[in-house]
């Protein structure tokens, strides 16, 4: 089992289930923010739920730190293997079906604006300025209080929706990569599955990209 964990097939598996993990975490993570688009109140008691459950809360964010860790490390590690392995850049370089893609090529540099955009989201709305508010009797954090000033700020919007842009292509690739990891991207299954890992990310990044559009673009300044 060690053995087998140490591998590059054992890696890559791991990475594609940490990577799963994480896709799962998105996508409930954007369906539930986009109560913003309902009412600040439904917002608001979305959140307090989610923090109020301590117990649920504590285990989902060890599960996602602990997934976190190991698809970052088990990619440095993947990717330094392969490195070696290669010596050096062929000299003429590969084109048609076995030619990479740019996102593939750019794997590391999107995973690393990633990373920085996931530790300043936690700096800006986890520990970011706490305003109180009150919904149906019950006081609470106002986070769409939150939201409202930080989306207000030019400069964080562009680079959160450059950061978004990234996590697309991260997203997309990623995507189709475990399916390959897991043996499941065969000639005949391949435009499928890249088809649902594009729909998927694209749902991903629009349903995020819509709370600063709604917030900056719609409800002025």
């Amino acid at each position: 089992m060690f053995d087998f964990v140490k591998s590059t097939v054992g890696r890559k598996y791991i990475m594609g289930i940490s990577g799963l993990v994480w896709m799962g975490f998105v996508l409930s993570h954007m369906a539930g923010n986009m109560l913003i688009l309902v009412s600040p109140d439904l917002y608001n008691a979305y959140g307090h739920a989610i923090v109020s459950n301590k117990p649920l809360l504590y285990g989902a964010e060890s599960v996602l730190v602990l997934a976190l860790i190991v698809h970052v490390t088990t990619a440095i590690s993947l990717t330094i293997e392969n490195r070696k392995a290669k010596g050096s850049r062929y000299a003429v370089s590969a084109s048609g079906e076995k030619a990479s893609t740019l996102a593939s090529r750019t794997m590391g540099m999107q995973g690393s604006v990633v990373l920085a955009f996931i530790i300043l989201h936690l700096a800006t709305f986890k520990y970011g300025t706490h305003y109180d508010t009150v919904v149906n009797g019950v006081q609470m954090r106002d986070l769409h209080r939150l939201i409202g000033e930080v989306f207000q700020q030019p400069g964080y919007v562009l680079w959160y929706v450059v950061a978004l842009i990234l996590l697309m292509f991260h997203l997309s690739h990623g995507a189709s990569s475990i399916f390959q990891s897991f043996g499941f991207l065969e000639r005949k299954m391949q435009k499928g599955l890249r088809k649902f890992a594009w729909t998927y990310a694209i749902i991903v990044v629009a349903g995020f990209l819509s709370q600063p559009a709604y917030v900056y673009l719609l409800r002025g300044k």
